[in-house]
């Protein structure tokens, strides 16, 4: 099997070879930003309840993004957002009719707004 040539280390200034990305000094650190009150319900997302019911069904009932198709225009959705955030409920969460189809672009503008809004409501308390 052939093997990956060696290259430089992303890091700048750094002249060590690696087959991939950077080299032991300059690996970047692991972050993971989530509260530990989302990484408590992130398993809601792996469910055979969500990945062979909930998000299927949606896409299938409403197979164009929402927010676009406000603005006359007609993209395909790619993601399932829930309208009213379940923040762990279960009932909250497999509510079909709490969920809308979204394209990646709109689901990401909309998921920054509220990330945004719940930071400055923490600042503000």
């Amino acid at each position: 099997m052939a093997m990956k040539p060696l290259r430089p280390c992303r890091h700048p200034g750094c002249s060590a070879l690696v087959r991939d990305g950077y080299c032991g000094a300059h690996q970047p650190k692991r972050t993971n930003d989530r509260s530990e009150e989302a990484k408590s319900w992130r398993w809601m997302y792996r469910s055979d309840e969500w990945l062979r019911e909930l998000r299927p069904g949606q896409l299938l009932r409403e197979p164009f993004c929402r927010e676009c198709s406000k603005r006359g225009i007609r993209t395909r959705a790619t993601d399932v957002d829930h309208i009213v955030d379940h923040k762990g409920d279960w009932d909250v969460f497999c509510d079909p009719s709490n969920l809308e189809s979204l394209c990646h672009s709109c689901h990401s503008r909309k998921t920054a707004r509220e990330l945004w809004q719940n930071r400055t409501e923490k600042k503000r308390r």
